[in-house]
């Protein structure tokens, strides 16, 4: 008699024990043609019981397992859909048929090859096994044998509760099961003859190793298997660079693999990969993939910096001189999905694709991210990484799918993170595992999640990828940072003079770290450059330009292993062979007023950047650069950036990020009316006005008396 739940073949079910509430079968095959065998019993045993029936049906270019008939549910899944659908589709499915449900699938390892990653295949299955576990139905899963690296195979293995390979060895089928939870037999794990509905074990030695030998041996890592999908495409590509000629036209296949790579690992924004493709050859992408942590893609804020560097170098050869060279490790897009599902995350975040309530439980969700942990095989990979820098300061920063990417700045709305990186290798090690978690929990914060629903895109594909770049700058004693950082836009839209013009440009520029130039601190000042007129200020006087000027600054305390703000004539101070007079002017006042102080403060500097602008070619060289991107990227950029002097007149320039300038539309400039009474002005203003006229509605005006607010407690 046959148990509740079975395959179909009797005689299997009494190797396995029978099937109980909540298996799923995963079964490795070298060929799809082997498998067949045992999903057209086990679709019949469905029909039998009066069980419904699923088939997921996702690989196209092979024959369908079963055919459409009554009792046979086809779903039909389209893979460019993304992960992130994928899941939630087939969730919905099998929460659809209820308990005790059966479902087939079609060859996994269609998804990696469609996905291109090995994890995201692991991923994917730790998400769909349990649920099917939890709703106490049942699950077959071919999957082909020596496709997949252990970031597959290991989790499928893990998580499933049967895993039975199929074997054929002159022209007979063979089944191998290694492992079957919670049942055991004393012949259960033997090598099995299938002859028709009858399998049985092979009790020869001889036999068995003659089987079995004359196979590869996945359990070897064999080259092959060991490189999964990922791995075996980049080394077919390096292949392929390495042997092309110089001066020799690539290829068709080259030029083919080189698209592939770059939708894998670089971007799927229509018009950046058309950016990619013109200006990434395939060494470049390959060197990327070198420095890359885990799999997938490298995210807008990665691609942003590498796409400005490669423009500006392949537009004129004097930029590989002038630009600061960088060695960025990435760490990729597979690995953020990783930690979401290996630490109860995912879930919880798929929460965010709902309107009424992608603010629920974004509390739990962060605490969970914060506390949770990496595999070993991470945390080798970011401990490797740690042992290249050594005790250089790095900052981690987001790099979203979304991010920086045409119509999306994000700008803010996720963590950046410095790492002094002092310390022993297991304190470095934890100060950066640290900061990743940190950046991976602002996925979850409120203000992301916010600026996601108001501009629609809380259901798309979010995942978060990471940019780990050297700090630029020089050690003063134990204080690190860079002389000169800031902000430029392509495009000035502050023009507070007629004679500015908004096509050259401008930049926002402060003294050591650009955190003061990129958040703008409430209680201090930067210095504004339109580029065409860099000497104009849009303050009127001496006494304001002194009282508008740069007063704190932002360093590495490297004792203190960490990010603080300092007084500038401090920093100054401990700061030998600094070439200040670029960057300040001192100010005859305040010489005079400490010059009997003279021991209790050393320097009376002012900010004013004035040799900069003045005396060497940074204004013409940064409006060159934000020229030659803008033309490129067909619309206005935005970049940050760091520059460092070795004396007064020779620097370089480290460009750590480029996006589209995002650009608010509006119709078209107001037309002011003919005549209308004065005392219908309620505010005006004389001089010039920021941005476009526009007429809009008003529904109310806010007075705040000023003398009132600054008499409010802080």
């Amino acid at each position: 008699m046959k148990p509740c739940l079975n395959t179909g073949i009797e005689s299997l079910d009494r190797i396995l024990r029978g099937l109980l509430p909540g298996d799923n079968l995963v079964w490795q095959t070298d060929a799809m043609a082997d498998f067949a065998p045992f999903a057209a019993p086990y679709a019949e045993a469905a029909q039998q019981l009066g069980r419904r029936l699923v088939y997921f049906r996702f690989d196209s270019a092979s024959p369908p397992l079963l055919q459409e008939s009554e009792g046979i549910l086809i779903c039909q899944l389209e893979l460019e859909q993304g992960f992130e659908k994928i899941v939630i589709q087939i969730r919905r499915a099998v929460r659809e048929a209820g308990r005790g449900a059966y479902f087939l699938f079609d060859c996994l390892s269609v998804l990696a090859d469609t996905w291109c990653s090995d994890r995201m295949l692991g991923n994917f299955f730790m998400l769909i096994c349990p649920y099917v576990y939890d709703m106490e139905s049942l699950a077959y899963f071919p999957l082909l044998r020596r496709q997949h690296s252990n970031d597959a195979i290991a989790p499928i293995a893990r998580t499933t509760q049967i895993f039975i390979d199929i074997h054929r060895h002159r022209g007979d089928l063979y089944l191998h099961p290694s492992k079957v939870e919670h049942r055991y037999s004393p012949t259960m794990y033997m090598l099995h003859r299938v002859d028709g509905d009858l399998i049985t074990p092979v009790n020869e030695s001889s036999t068995t190793a003659e089987i079995l030998t004359s196979m590869p041996w996945a359990g070897l890592n064999s080259v092959r298997y060991r490189l999964g999908k990922w791995n075996r495409l980049f080394h077919q590509a390096e292949q392929l660079w390495n042997d092309l000629q110089p001066g020799k036209k690539p290829s068709r296949k080259h030029d083919a693999l080189r698209r592939t790579l770059m939708h894998m690992a670089i971007t799927r924004d229509d018009r950046l990969l058309e950016l990619a493709e013109k200006y990434f050859s395939l060494g470049d992408i390959l060197a990327i993939w070198q420095r890359m942590i885990g799999t997938g893609l490298i995210g807008g804020k990665s691609v942003g910096m590498l796409l400005s560097r490669a423009i500006l170098e392949k537009t004129h050869p004097r930029w590989n001189n002038l630009l600061e060279a960088h060695d960025s490790f990435y760490i990729g897009s597979d690995v953020f999905y990783s930690f979401l599902v290996e630490n109860g995350c995912w879930w919880l975040r798929l929460k965010q694709h709902d309107r009424q309530a992608y603010l629920d439980d974004i509390d739990e969700a962060r605490r969970r991210m914060i506390t949770g942990n990496f595999p070993d095989s991470i945390l080798n990979e970011f401990a490797e990484m740690l042992d290249y820098f050594g005790q250089s300061p790095i900052i981690v920063r987001s790099s979203s799918l979304l991010e920086d990417s045409y119509g999306n700045a994000f700008a803010g709305k996720y963590e950046s993170v410095f790492c002094a990186n002092q310390g022993s290798q297991r304190k470095r090690l934890e100060d950066f595992v640290a900061a990743v978690k940190t950046i991976y929990a602002s996925t979850m914060s409120e203000k992301a999640l916010r600026y996601r629903a108001q501009r629609g895109l809380l259901d798309r594909d979010e995942q978060m990828p990471l940019l780990v770049q050297r700090v630029s700058g020089s050690h003063y004693g134990h204080l690190f940072y860079p002389q000169l950082a800031g902000v430029g836009l392509s495009i000035n839209p502050y023009v507070w003079e007629k004679s500015i013009d908004p096509a050259a440009g401008m930049v926002r520029l402060v003294f050591g770290l650009g955190t003061r130039a990129v958040d703008r601190s409430d209680d201090d000042y930067t210095r504004v450059v339109a580029l065409n007129e860099p000497e104009r200020r849009p303050v009127a006087d001496l006494g304001e330009m002194l009282h508008y000027s740069q007063r704190q600054v932002d360093v590495l305390e490297l004792d203190a292993n960490q990010l603080v703000s300092n007084d500038f004539q401090a920093v100054v101070e401990q700061s030998p062979n600094l070439p200040i007079e670029v960057f300040a002017t001192e100010d005859a006042a305040l010489l005079r007023r400490f010059g009997e102080e003279r021991r209790a403060r050393a320097s009376s500097w002012v900010l004013t950047f004035d040799q900069l602008l003045g005396n060497t070619d940074f204004v013409e060289d940064m409006r060159e650069m934000l020229a030659t991107l803008q033309k490129a990227y067909q619309y206005p950029v935005d970049v940050e950036f760091t520059a460092n002097f070795s004396d007064d007149e020779h620097y370089q320039i480290n460009l750590v990020q480029c996006r589209p300038l995002q650009v608010v539309q509006v119709r078209s400039p107001a037309e002011l009316p003919a005549n209308f009474a004065s005392k219908e002005i309620l505010l005006e203003s004389v001089g010039a006005v920021i941005g476009q006229s526009r007429l809009i509605e008003i529904d109310r005006i806010v007075y705040v008396s000023p003398a009132k607010y600054s008499k409010l407690s802080l």
